[in-house]
């Protein structure tokens, strides 16, 4: 039987391996996806200096009847990181799925930022 910890044990250790050849600089920045049951949470980070540039989540989304834990609004994540990384001149990004698998909710930001313009 596999418990909760195990899972997230197994993910930290993908993630750290993805973590490995990944980087963020000032030019092509790290898109990190974080995925809770309710929440999805993207930054755009610079790993050379260490600084988060921009961030977006579902958390920016609520306010009315949006539901937070699907794909409709994972979309919505995708195009507010897109649109505020284009505010700051910035269209080239490295995506860090953060060890979770390339699909569902995280498939759908990929596809909504590089559908609003971002190159990766």
């Amino acid at each position: 039987m596999v418990h909760e910890h195990d899972k997230d044990r197994a993910r930290e250790k993908r993630h750290a391996r993805v973590r490995a050849r990944v980087r963020g600089d000032a030019a092509r920045l790290r898109l990190c996806v974080f995925r809770s049951l309710n929440h999805l949470y993207v930054q755009a980070i610079d790993d050379q200096r260490g600084v988060t540039v921009t961030s977006a989540s579902t958390l920016d989304l609520r306010g009315g009847t949006v539901k937070t834990g699907n794909v409709q609004a994972a979309k919505k994540v995708g195009e507010l990181i897109a649109a505020r990384l284009k505010e700051k001149g910035l269209e080239t990004v490295v995506f860090d799925r953060g060890g979770y698998l390339y699909h569902g909710r995280v498939k759908a930001v990929a596809d909504a930022a590089r559908a609003a313009g971002l190159k990766f």
